[in-house]
């Protein structure tokens, strides 16, 4: 039996001060990790994304399925915050990559994690970072389960509910993702318990 692996979270309540301190930070590592935040993707899908994955006017990055960790297509409803994100990326990058560490190689995932060390949140993981939101999801919002988990790219767990549930919940993902930037942007809340993310 596969044991679960832990990534240590930041609690959610601290997600307001945390994105402006990597808007304060500067540079394509901390760009890329806010991204990340904001979409609640993988670091491998954030650090391969590709110019061609993005339709800026639909405010949709699709995602190959060769690209997710369930081999499946995946599509992300953009926010106004990652669109920003996006639009000053296209004014200093050259290549296809969004997120180059120079020229069209990506950015190497020490990257971000050097970010983390540099603004004293060395016991953050930027994986754990999904289940911050996922934790906020679940406790400050009512969209159901399976909005959320769509939203982290995850199947469901038994075979009879994956059957009948096809669709990938775009506009109500939309919605949730909107409420979620307005959330990393919003005064801090007081602390709930301490995360740990699957």
């Amino acid at each position: 039996k596969r044991s679960t692996k832990h990534h240590p979270a930041l609690p959610y309540a601290d997600t307001a001060a945390f994105m402006k301190a990597l808007s304060a930070a500067g540079g394509i590592a901390a760009q890329a990790l806010a991204f990340g935040v904001l979409t609640v993707a993988r670091t491998g899908e954030i650090l391969g994304a590709a110019w061609s994955e993005f339709n800026l006017r639909e405010k949709i990055w699709a995602i190959p399925g060769e690209r997710m960790k369930m081999k499946e297509d995946h599509r992300v409803p953009l926010s106004e915050p990652a669109l920003r994100i996006l639009e000053s990326m296209a004014r200093i990058t050259q290549g296809e990559i969004v997120f180059p560490s120079h020229g069209s190689i990506p950015l190497s995932n020490m990257a971000m994690l050097a970010v983390l060390k540099r603004l004293n949140y060395a016991h953050v993981t930027v994986h754990g970072m999904r289940a911050t939101f996922a934790t906020w999801a679940e406790e400050c919002t009512d969209y159901p389960d399976g909005v959320r988990e769509a939203a982290l790219a995850h199947k469901y767990k038994g075979e009879t509910m994956a059957a009948y549930q096809r669709g990938d919940k775009l506009e109500k993902r939309r919605a949730l993702m909107n409420d979620w930037a307005a959330f990393c942007a919003s005064p801090a809340s007081p602390h709930p318990p301490a995360l740990e993310s699957d």
